[in-house]
């Protein structure tokens, strides 16, 4: 008799592609998965899981290139994101149609935010492709969306690694599969004291000998873009609370992603991704005996 597997996925942009070689290993060795639930792109991925689509899902994401992503995106730098994920959610509907929830083989679970009410939005029942679409709208990347007079966003800002919904499923065991690696050893948690650099010297530098037109070097990597910026920003946090919130209830097996894996839009690097996330869902289980 096959033991029946809880999944919790959590969010991290296209790192989450990992999630469908933890999957695949889960089922190569005989797992049922009996519940999942995710957050941002573990609620994508959970969600096309629960509705049959994993395999058709992963094909056409293996396919694509970097000027396909590009295609996919909906420019909006004047709205409330950088981009409205529109086309990317129209073109998923191959994958996810127009099922409902409570109609999945799979009980599932999408976790949206509500911005306004600072709470978690358990998504259970009503249509998947509008909980989905909740669920990824990361913050200051993709445009949140309004549901039932709630505005949602990224379920990763309160809930990164949603094992809670699973809690009631009568699984064997709970798999729980995180984008952000533990922090290395050689960096405890405990806050940092440091002096601030004083400023002087730097505005002395600027303002001084216009004739030689002095400028002093940057302070920050000529490569650092916005996007960078926002997922380090949020890698941070859903880090802390994630780590906060499995203390409270463990998984009996956690699988890590290093945030080196990828950056949150490399949605063209599918496939390294997925074979990252079997190779670490293979040493996790044969760690744990199974």
């Amino acid at each position: 008799m096959s033991q029946r597997v809880a999944l919790a996925l959590g969010s991290g942009g296209a790192r989450g592609y990992a999630h469908i070689g933890v999957i695949q290993v889960l089922e190569e060795r005989g797992f049922e998965v009996c519940a999942v639930a995710g957050s941002s792109m573990g609620a994508l991925v959970g969600g096309v899981m629960a509705a049959g689509r994993l395999k058709a899902f992963t094909d056409w994401a293996v396919a694509l290139k970097r000027q396909d992503v590009l295609r996919l995106i909906d420019p909006k730098w004047s709205a409330a994101g950088a981009m409205a994920a529109d086309r990317l959610i129209n073109h998923l509907n191959d994958f996810l149609t127009d099922v409902e929830i409570e109609n999945l083989p799979i009980p599932y679970t999408a976790v949206a935010t509500d911005l306004t009410a600072r709470r978690e939005v358990w998504f259970q029942k009503g249509q998947l492709r509008s909980a989905i679409r909740a669920s990824i709208a990361i913050p200051g990347v993709i445009t949140p969306v309004v549901v039932n007079g709630r505005l949602l966003a990224d379920g990763g800002l309160l809930n990164p690694v949603p094992i809670e919904p699973t809690a009631a499923s009568g699984a064997d065991l709970t798999v729980a599969v995180s984008l952000q690696a533990p922090r290395p050893a050689q960096e405890p948690a405990s806050p940092v004291r440091a002096a601030a650099a004083p400023s002087w010297a730097r505005l002395r530098q600027v303002f001084s000998s216009r004739s030689a037109q002095a400028t002093p070097a940057s302070p920050l990597p000529d490569d650092l873009r916005i996007g960078d910026v926002l997922g380090l920003s949020l890698d941070a946090m859903q880090d802390l609370i994630a780590r906060y919130r499995m203390a409270g209830l463990p998984p009996d097996i956690h699988i890590t992603v290093p945030v080196s894996a990828s950056g949150i839009m490399d949605f063209h690097k599918a496939a390294d991704l997925i074979a990252i996330g079997r190779d670490l869902a293979a040493k996790a289980l044969d760690d744990a005996g199974y």
